[in-house]
């Protein structure tokens, strides 16, 4: 089964847009835990406007399943991750004004600043994966930074997935072979959501997690948070 991680940005987004501490992210994420979420993703970004510092730490200690730090990997993020030590951490090459991660590394390009970072990591006991765009040919250097995953950037699958989901998925499914030719674990997020997500997970081969915020965060708003995530998990399991 593809495990399911709850990305909690947008529970602080709410919290951050009132001030003070509802919708309170700790509790939320105990809660999904409870429900059945198999992780918890936070994505802090310098500016703090969604999950601050402060969330991380407080955090730490409530996170019983998994949990997976993203992010842009400055030194102050690698700092930080090296200190809290979670299961998982997932590099994502966004600019500090970013709305939202919108591309995957270049590691070609990036390949001895990613090896550098990902030895750090390793070194401390750190699962790390890094955000692709479907490319298989970019896969041989991801493969070369020492990455133990990639995450699979779903983006155009999403918007393309109504049109033609045949189309949409062939890149993701070629470079997941490819991943997997390479040993590389594979995880994926941006976009997925109870509408496509049990195609992806159905034809992506060796499919380990994915991560999903936004479509979660917004569907609970109609269906409820626990009746989402079990939603999930149903469309996630393997018959």
């Amino acid at each position: 089964m593809t495990k399911l991680s709850v990305n909690i940005n947008k529970i602080a987004t709410i919290r951050n847009a009132r001030g003070g501490e509802l919708p309170s992210v700790t509790e939320a994420a105990i809660k999904l835990q409870d429900f059945g979420a198999q992780g918890i993703t936070i994505h802090p970004r310098p500016d703090e406007r969604h999950i601050t510092r402060k969330d991380v730490y407080d955090l730490k200690p409530l996170v019983y399943t998994e949990f997976n730090i993203e992010g842009n990997p400055h030194r102050p993020f690698i700092d930080m991750v090296l200190e809290v030590k979670p299961e998982q951490v997932t590099l994502v090459p966004d600019a500090d004004d970013a709305i939202t991660s919108n591309a995957g590394w270049d590691c070609e390009k990036n390949l001895d600043f990613l090896k550098s970072v990902i030895s750090e990591f390793k070194n401390a006991g750190i699962r790390t994966s890094i955000f692709l765009d479907a490319n298989p040919e970019m896969v041989k250097f991801a493969a070369e930074t020492g990455t133990d995953r990639i995450e699979l950037y779903t983006e155009a699958y999403a918007k393309n997935y109504e049109k033609d989901k045949e189309a949409a998925i062939e890149q993701y499914y070629e470079t997941s072979l490819e991943a997997t030719k390479y040993g590389l674990g594979i995880n994926a997020g941006h976009d997925l959501s109870l509408d496509n997500v049990k195609y992806f997970a159905d034809n992506i081969p060796n499919l380990l997690e994915v991560s999903i915020g936004h479509a979660l965060i917004s569907e609970a708003l109609y269906l409820g948070l626990e009746n989402t995530v079990q939603a999930y998990l149903k469309r996630l399991a393997q018959w």
